[in-house]
């Protein structure tokens, strides 16, 4: 009798174990996928150097899926290697500079955005696709990229000496992106962007920039005509990483952006 009960109890811890690995099995395939498109640039603040392992603490200790891709090519004809995992992504991160990507890789990018899928976009996304000079031929530029999907203009930049003093802007304290980020105010190192006034006058500044002479706001959320949620911040100086503060505010944004601010 005894043989038999340490057969079924056996049995029955087996069968648990079987059911608590299929349902760690599916949390994972499940897991939202985040795309993060990135360039090595020496005016890009090392993002190449910073995403990467930013997206492995996703993975870490978020239990986010996460591919980095780093872009090659000259400015002018640029390209993504891999850039199909968008059409299975949850969420696109943009973090590079005035790059005009192929037809095909412009394409996919619209397709995923006029889908109403989400989008963060940090510090140098505000001239993405704003290339200087003429795209080569079979390749394109995308300027509208900023008001269209940010809802905002590039409008210069502020002194780089001061770097930037970062305070919770007028009524956004509540917000579930602040939730957890502390302190409220620090100084990143990064010269603040200059965006005032945003275009979009129904987007939600999160975060007040100061240096010198100028306020900006720094970071903020809007919904694009397709009704995809951005989160843009233009903080993102390879120091910021260091902050506790800052890194904080890019998960909640990536949460945020997902849909799971709850």
């Amino acid at each position: 009798m005894i043989q038999r009960t340490t057969r079924l109890c056996a049995c029955v811890l087996g069968v648990a174990a079987a059911l608590l690995s299929g349902a760690a099995m599916a949390a994972d395939d499940e897991a939202p996928h985040i795309v993060f498109m990135v360039t090595e640039d020496p005016h890009n603040y090392e993002a190449h150097a910073s995403i990467p392992p930013f997206a492995e603490m996703l993975r870490d200790e978020h239990g986010f899926e996460a591919t980095v891709i780093e872009g090659e090519g000259e400015p002018e004809a640029f390209y993504f290697p891999g850039l199909d995992a968008l059409t299975e992504a949850d969420l696109l991160v943009v973090f590079f500079r005035r790059r005009a990507l192929s037809e095909e890789q412009m394409g996919l990018i619209r397709d995923y955005l006029e889908a109403g899928n989400p989008l963060v976009g940090i510090r140098t996304a505000n001239h993405a696709f704003s290339v200087r000079d003429d795209a080569a031929e079979g390749y394109e530029d995308w300027w509208d990229f900023v008001p269209d999907i940010l809802g905002c203009e590039n409008r210069g930049y502020g002194p780089v000496e001061p770097g930037t003093e970062v305070s919770v802007a007028p009524g956004a304290e509540e917000h579930p992106i602040l939730d957890g980020v502390e302190p409220l105010t620090w100084r990143s190192e990064g010269n603040v962007y200059l965006v005032d006034p945003l275009i979009d006058e129904d987007a939600q500044p999160l975060l007040i920039g100061e240096a010198e002479e100028h306020t900006e706001p720094i970071a903020w959320t809007r919904e694009t005509g397709y009704g995809g949620r951005v989160f843009y911040t233009s903080l993102g100086y390879p120091s910021d990483f260091e902050v506790p503060a800052f890194r904080t505010l890019l998960v909640n944004g990536i949460r945020w952006a997902l849909g799971e601010e709850d």
